[in-house]
């Protein structure tokens, strides 16, 4: 059995991790499967998100240790790439996390990659890093502070605690707590929601949050005026007024 499950539905993909016995630690197999996963919804022009969950009581516990400490090379660095991040950032649309339970130290910076994180009730991020005497590699440094500031974050970091799913959202860490029943059905209408966007907008906007965020205020500024010029030069009216029927209709349907 695959150690991560895909399916395919119109527009959206639903990963999930599977190693529920063993909270979906991050083993070779899994790491190689999850990979050859994610690349075929990149080469998958139909899919424009992607929901990532896991299967059990975990999200993702991350590395698995034993299987680490097992082995017969010298330098970590071997075992712990970052093969798995480098196939997410390759997915050039959004990435809803569906956090179902732990998420902790590689599962936290799994979750930190996705675009928006949904939350059960169950969920709990943990940073254990320091105390398993590793350093993060896959921007878990980085991220966390920038999201819900520094102090919080070197908490989280130092103390290894668990931050539970209310404290999470009340800090700024995830959109929104659901029901452990609600979660997935949450994930799949914002799914949806967003696959009503036009395809080559949606790559677009996702490229200039992300490129953006990095930018000082003044050049971000520039840069998005500059890209939505070249981009209004390519939309023609026609075009413009078909999507905004779209638009209508859909709302139409919608209080009917």
């Amino acid at each position: 059995m695959s150690t991560v499950l895909l399916e395919k539905h119109g527009g959206f993909a639903i990963v999930t991790l599977n190693r529920p016995l063993a909270m979906n630690a991050l083993s070779r197999d899994l790491r190689r499967d999850f990979v050859s996963v994610f690349s075929d919804c990149t080469g998958d022009s139909d899919i424009r998100v992607i929901i990532l969950t896991g299967k059990g009581k975990a999200f993702c516990a991350g590395f698995d240790l034993k299987e680490l400490g097992s082995s017969d090379s010298n330098n970590t660095a071997e075992e712990a790439d970052n093969v798995v991040a480098q196939a997410m950032e390759a997915f050039t649309g959004p990435i809803i996390g569906a956090i179902n339970g732990h998420c902790i130290t590689g599962g936290f910076e799994m979750a930190l990659a996705c675009d928006i994180l949904l939350a059960s009730e169950n969920a709990r991020f943990a940073d254990t890093h320091a105390r398993v005497g590793m350093l993060p590699g896959w921007g878990l440094s980085q991220k966390l502070p920038r999201l819900i500031g520094l102090s919080r974050a070197k908490e989280i970091a130092f103390t290894g605690a668990p931050i539970f799913a209310q404290q999470a959202y009340e800090w700024g860490l995830v959109n929104h707590v659901v029901s452990e029943d609600n979660l997935l059905p949450r994930a799949i209408a914002m799914a949806q929601e967003i696959c009503g966007c036009v395809p080559e907008v949606l790559e677009q906007y996702q490229t200039l949050i992300k490129d953006g965020y990095s930018m000082l205020m003044d050049d971000a500024l520039n840069w998005e005026e500059a890209r939505a010029i070249w981009w209004a030069k390519q939309a023609s009216g026609k075009m413009i007024e078909e999507r905004r029927q779209k638009v209508l209709e859909k709302g139409r349907s919608e209080t009917e």
